[in-house]
């Protein structure tokens, strides 16, 4: 196979931020692995559903980005070292153990017991919305319903969901507001260094007046045992917090503008609900939050499609292009709420997302109480007209998500 570098501004484009589909179906026939030049890193992308899940279990592929090389710095910045030194960026054993740690937290019984709260949070937040006729979904509905489960599952004192909110949504639509690069970098900084700080002082307080949650928890097994560090601790209470909102709130957002593009498949769900979990998957596969999984670094010179990725590089595993191959898929880029079959939305291998119980219960419920609770849910505003993340933005969500709907029943 010919390497060919392709520029990230050939990429990373308005057009590409609103429908990327395109560009990975061109990637995936032409360059399934495809070097990637940018200002800040250059990266390998694979495109392909079996390259994708094969690369997503390799052990040449490094998820420890903090080893030679110090890639972490020109991926996540100066201040990414007190915060991302968790389970995300480890290979066994160390993500083993950390894994291991909090997995506890998230096992399917204990999500399911979190079902009668996650519906009142749900229901007290449409209790809001229904009489206005009309809403932003994303600031009133998709953000903040993660955000309070996550945490009050951690601990989080209910006074502070606000500020977190603040500082997240800082680092998440990073690249939105009109300023300069140094003002963005600075904002980002500021904003991660005021969560590192309140997260600290939590782990403090929490030391004295421990309670029923993952904090303490967490807190108990770096004091026992030493089983964890007090920087593990600090950075994988940040990685719990933004993973256990950021993509379920993106998910929402992008499931919701889905089903509204294809009123068929909106309607169908309402006809039959018992559709719903297979519709989250299906959703998912459609159009997930995270596009490309966490960067992996090569510990060896590998060989994916004919493609040499040289020891050192970086690569990234395109899960929204997989996720649309039509090697694997009938039909990829149509929404069928119908379709079965397994994806990669939620990752694959040692490190499938560890909350992926609970982010499958907050969308079944909260789309299924949108469904029902907002007839006739349409768009406010056209669908070319909807803002956002930018395009380089490693998440893949809407900066708002205007609706109209009707009151009364």
């Amino acid at each position: 196979m010919t390497e060919h570098t392709v520029p990230a501004s050939e990429l990373y484009t308005e057009s590409f931020a609103a429908d990327p589909y395109p560009v990975w179906a061109r990637l995936r026939e032409q360059a399934p692995v495809c070097p990637v030049s940018s200002p800040r890193f250059d990266s390998y992308l694979i495109t392909r559903f079996d390259d994708a899940r094969d690369a997503l279990t390799d052990p040449r592929l490094s998820k420890d980005l903090y080893g030679p090389g110090e890639h972490y710095l020109r991926i996540f910045g100066p201040n990414s070292a007190e915060l991302n030194k968790n389970m995300l960026n480890s290979d066994p054993p160390e993500h083993t153990r950390l894994r291991h740690l909090v997995s506890q937290a998230f096992a399917p019984r204990r999500i399911e017991a979190l079902r009668p709260r996650i519906a009142e949070v749900v229901d007290g937040l449409l209790d809001k919305i229904v009489p206005s006729g009309e809403c932003d979904l994303m600031r009133e509905f998709a953000i903040p319903l993660p955000m309070v489960v996550i945490c009050e599952l951690l601990g989080v004192p209910e006074i502070d969901h606000d500020r977190f909110i603040g500082w997240t949504q800082v680092i998440r639509t990073s690249g939105s507001i009109k300023r300069s690069p140094e003002e963005e970098r600075a904002a980002v900084q500021q904003a991660q260094l005021q969560l590192h700080d309140y997260l600290a002082d939590l782990v403090q307080r929490k030391r004295t007046e421990p309670g029923d949650d993952l904090i303490s928890a967490l807190i108990d097994a770096c004091d026992q045992d030493g089983r964890l560090s007090e920087r593990e601790l600090v950075s994988t209470t940040f990685l719990l917090l933004f993973a256990g909102h950021q993509t379920t709130a993106d998910f929402l957002g992008n499931a919701v503008l889905a089903l509204l593009c294809h009123p068929g498949q909106l309607d169908l769900l309402r006809e039959r609900p018992e559709l719903l979990p297979n519709a989250v998957e299906e959703l998912l596969r459609y159009d997930g939050p995270l596009p490309v999984a966490s960067p992996r670094v090569a510990t060896e010179d590998v060989e994916y499609d004919g493609m040499r990725i040289p020891r050192g590089s970086i690569v990234g595993v395109v899960l929204n292009a997989a996720n649309h191959d039509p090697r694997r898929f009938d039909d990829p880029d149509r929404l069928d709420v119908r379709r079965t079959g397994p994806h990669l939305g939620f990752g694959y291998g040692v490190h499938h997302c560890l909350g992926v119980s609970l982010a499958r219960m907050e969308a079944l419920i909260g789309i299924g109480a949108l469904i029902d609770r907002l007839p006739g849910l349409r768009l406010a505003v056209p669908v070319d007209e909807l803002r956002r993340l930018p395009p380089a933005s490693p998440f893949r969500g809407l900066l708002e998500l205007p609706v109209r709907f009707t009151t009364g029943r």
